[in-house]
């Protein structure tokens, strides 16, 4: 008996980290710590709920391929390379991954504004961490992601 309940109450938390996040409304300012990162745009999980789209950029898809009407960064801009510097702006690698593929990290918290429901159930957003400032402007610098003209609006990357 006791080997079920376990086995029911470890398949409902892990149904919780994987269910559907709250969009936190735009404009509105929140704080993220991840937890897990998908790849160069995210998401990135935050443990206090919402999945961040990072606003203003696009990334390599994890096919390599970037979806009709995207921008798309160069070739030589792989999405593990994008993925991989996203996490090193965020976080610190556990060296695991999740059953998905996440990438599992350990990140200070950032402080981000969001901009709105960005597909599903994640919320586009600015975000700026402890460890990489402003994470949209530090992905474009990186070469590894374009600017997403659309939605980058007015944002600015001077220090």
């Amino acid at each position: 008996m006791k080997i079920i309940f376990i086995s029911v109450l470890l398949s409902i938390v892990a149904s919780l980290a994987f269910a559907k996040a709250p969009v936190v409304p735009k404009g509105q300012s929140f704080d993220c710590t991840p937890t897990h990162v998908w790849d160069g745009d995210g998401p990135v999980w935050c443990s206090e709920g919402p999945k961040v789209r990072v606003s203003g950029i696009n990334a390599r898809e994890t096919d390599g391929t970037c979806k009709e009407g995207h921008p798309c960064p160069g070739l030589d801009a792989t999405w593990e390379m994008a993925r991989d510097h996203l996490v090193s702006l965020v976080g610190t690698p556990t060296g695991r991954k999740s059953k998905h593929g996440h990438i599992i990290v350990h990140g200070p918290t950032m402080q981000c504004i969001s901009v709105g429901r960005a597909g599903r159930d994640r919320t586009g957003a600015w975000c700026v961490s402890p460890r990489g400032g402003d994470i949209s402007c530090a992905m474009i610098k990186s070469g590894l992601v374009v600017k997403w003209k659309t939605y980058w609006k007015q944002h600015d990357c001077s220090d």
